[in-house]
């Protein structure tokens, strides 16, 4: 206390303190809502209590005998959006108008009633129209007079299909290097990749592209953008705060974002659906947990998204984004789903259940349809695999057979395309390391074995109802299967662990094309034409020999790009091919013609080549003999002062002043040697 004292007796704090007040004549020109915009938006607003209430429209008309059953029905629909706290059904000659008064607890759940009841179809004769009742109020002062809306100007990205249309049919791919710093589009060419796009900090995470090749989605803190055309101009963009994972339909109409920070009980938000087009919500979900992603599975076409939740399959239609047909499937113990990638099919497994067998199901929609039931004993687990068109689906079931010890495994290969689709079983008593089915093909191949011991088999379907094993190599260093998106050519690798072994294998006849190695490769991606492949080391996944290797379908290496701190590469997809099966069957008739053409192509791109090579050092010529002739012009104006510097001594060429040389002999001994006379 002493010390305080004496602090403020001290002469150095007898100062007048600094006056913080405004001068007499300061005019305070800036509003509350400059500095506190954030905090005044979260001031509470007045009410006049109805901005909670809903109107809704198109409600059955029913009596007092049947006003008990119909209030149980809407109070159900309704109170999944929050807390009713009042219903009102007006009536009038003993039946009620058709329009009720829904009250909520806060004014979101109302907005959320809106949002998801609005279009809701009860039964054939009865689709809801809801609105919040303070939207009559808008509605009421709308002029009666028409007001031409403004114009908008339209916004022209460019070819969104541009990359398409190379001369050269080169691919695009985008990679992210120096630790996620940059990200770089290029075109890909045999020589050396050419760059089409280069940015720093174009994400914060990773990229991808969409499943026709139309957009590419970058991550950020805030949200996702969607970037394209030629020069990669930002066409859309979605708020939302944290996102870390999306996913895009099959028809890139409407986009899924996943975000851990944003779910509310009473306002979904940890799975949002956009338009991709309009860039609206379409509807928010809950997600207790993203470890399974993507949450929701498209149809092939888009039309349908389904969902998987303890014992309940629910399935929603575009563009309403509702249950289709107002209701869940209640499948009890369901484990797995998976959709048809060519029809509007899904596939889903329940395991056993006491004296009720394990079984799969493939059902057609939206008719929910059951088309085939298979029952399988003793399975401990399934796996899904169609194959790309959907003519197959394998399920790979593991089981253990009474009596025995071990797991045995099935492959049961439905048979999409024939009636009553049948099914045809392959039994492996190896540990299955991998499957994978070819994609325009009837053929699949499977990695089975221990290691050091790894076999690869290659099974063929044929139409007379079996199952031919083509061919089995053994000792082999892989752990992934890789089939080229056009089929018949196949990668096995060893990625990881096992240090980049690989394979390229030619299914037609089943020979090793070439074997290779890209030491501790982490991923291997086929172009969409099947004609190149790249291996790759992440950053991601090891912190050394971070590069992408560029190999023909036949493993052929052409390329080694080592990138700092490489972390991710993306082909970009091509969207369906518009040619017709005759169509594509009559180029592949008439191949030789066109593949004279390309051959001269490629003669032309050497010859090229060979004449940039010529230019090149024709123009270093060029510069050379104009730095000569620039320095003898130096060489020559400096003539005088040489002469000055050496006493008018002219040292410039080897025969000048003669006259002053003096001539020296100098004898010295080089060589002695003795003859005897003896020998003379």
């Amino acid at each position: 206390m002493q010390d305080t004292v004496d602090m403020v007796d001290d002469p150095e704090y007898d100062e007048e303190e600094p006056s913080f007040s405004d001068p007499e004549d300061f005019e305070d020109d800036i509003e509350d809502e400059e500095f506190l915009e954030d905090i005044l938006r979260e001031k509470p607003q007045e009410a006049d209590g109805i901005d909670s209430v809903v109107v809704v429209d198109n409600v059955p008309q029913v009596g007092p005998e049947r006003l008990e059953k119909l209030k149980n029905v809407i109070h159900k629909i309704f109170s999944k959006f929050g807390k009713i706290t009042t219903e009102f059904y007006p009536d009038a000659d003993g039946l009620t108008k058709g329009y009720i008064f829904l009250e909520y607890a806060a004014p979101t759940q109302a907005l959320e009633a809106v949002k998801n009841a609005d279009g809701y179809k009860l039964d054939k004769q009865h689709t809801f129209r809801v609105n919040l009742f303070t939207d009559f109020d808008k509605y009421m002062t709308i002029s009666d007079e028409w007001e031409t809306p403004e114009k908008q100007d339209f916004k022209d990205f460019g070819n969104m299909r541009h990359w398409i249309e190379d001369s050269d049919c080169r691919d695009q791919y985008s990679v992210i290097y120096e630790a996620g710093e940059r990200t770089a589009i290029f075109a890909n060419d045999a020589k050396e990749p050419i760059t089409a796009e280069e940015r720093a900090r174009w994400t914060e995470t990773y990229v991808r592209w969409s499943p026709k090749g139309t957009y590419l989605a970058t991550f950020h803190q805030r949200g996702i953008a969607l970037w394209g055309g030629e020069k990669f101009k930002q066409i859309q963009r979605f708020s939302h705060q944290g996102v870390s994972l999306i996913d895009f339909s099959p028809c890139e109409r409407y986009v899924v974002t996943f975000s851990p920070l944003m779910d509310t009980k009473e306002d979904p938000q940890a799975i949002i659906i956009w338009d991709i087009l309009t860039g609206q919500k379409k509807r928010g979900f809950h997600c207790e947990s993203s470890a399974h992603w993507p949450i929701f599975k498209w149809s092939h076409d888009g039309k349908f998204f389904a969902r998987m939740t303890q014992d309940t399959l629910s399935i929603y239609e575009t563009p309403s984004m509702g249950l289709l047909d107002k209701k869940s499937l209640k499948i009890t113990g369901i484990k797995d789903f998976s959709w048809s990638p060519g029809d509007n099919i899904i596939a889903f497994w329940v395991p056993e259940d006491k004296d009720i067998p394990a079984r799969v199901t493939l059902m057609q929609l939206p008719s929910r349809q059951e088309i085939r039931v298979r029952n399988l004993f003793n399975v401990v687990d399934c796996k899904l695999h169609w194959q790309r068109n959907g003519d197959y689906l394998c399920v790979k079931v593991d089981r253990t057979p009474k009596g025995t010890q071990g797991v045995v495994t099935n492959f049961e290969i439905f048979r999409m395309r024939e009636k009553q689709v049948p099914v045809d079983v392959v039994e492996m008593k190896e540990s299955i390391i991998a499957f994978a089915w070819e994609p325009n093909g009837s053929k699949f191949a499977v990695l089975h074995g221990e290691s050091p011991r790894i076999n690869s088999s290659f099974y063929h379907v044929k139409n007379n109802g079996k199952i031919e094993l083509i061919k089995m190599f053994d000792k082999q260093q892989a752990n992934s299967i890789f089939w080229s998106p056009q089929g018949q050519f196949l990668v096995l690798a060893g990625l990881r662990s096992m240090n980049g072994a690989l394979a390229f294998v030619d299914t037609s006849d089943c020979t090793m094309m070439n074997i290779a190695e890209h030491y501790m490769a982490s991923d291997v991606e086929w172009d969409p034409t099947g004609r190149y492949l790249v291996t790759s080391v992440s950053w991601w996944s090891h912190k050394v020999d971070n590069a992408y290797w560029l190999w023909t379908f036949q493993g052929r290496l052409l390329q080694k790009n080592n990138r700092d701190r490489f972390c991710q590469l993306l082909w970009r997809p091509r969207p369906t091919t518009l040619l017709s099966a005759d169509e594509i069957k009559l180029i592949k008739k008439d191949l030789k013609k066109y593949s004279k053409i390309f051959e001269q192509k490629d003669r032309l791109s050497q010859s090229k080549a060979s004449k940039e090579l010529v230019d090149k050092r024709r123009a270093m010529m060029d510069e050379y003999r104009l730095y000569r002739e620039t320095t003898q012009q130096t060489y020559l104006e400096q003539k005088n002062l040489r002469l000055e510097l050496r006493g008018g001594v002219d040292t410039d060429e080897l025969e000048s002043n003669v006259d002053d040389w003096e001539e020296e002999t100098i004898e010295f001994f080089i060589n002695e040697e003795i003859i005897p006379l003896g020998d003379l």
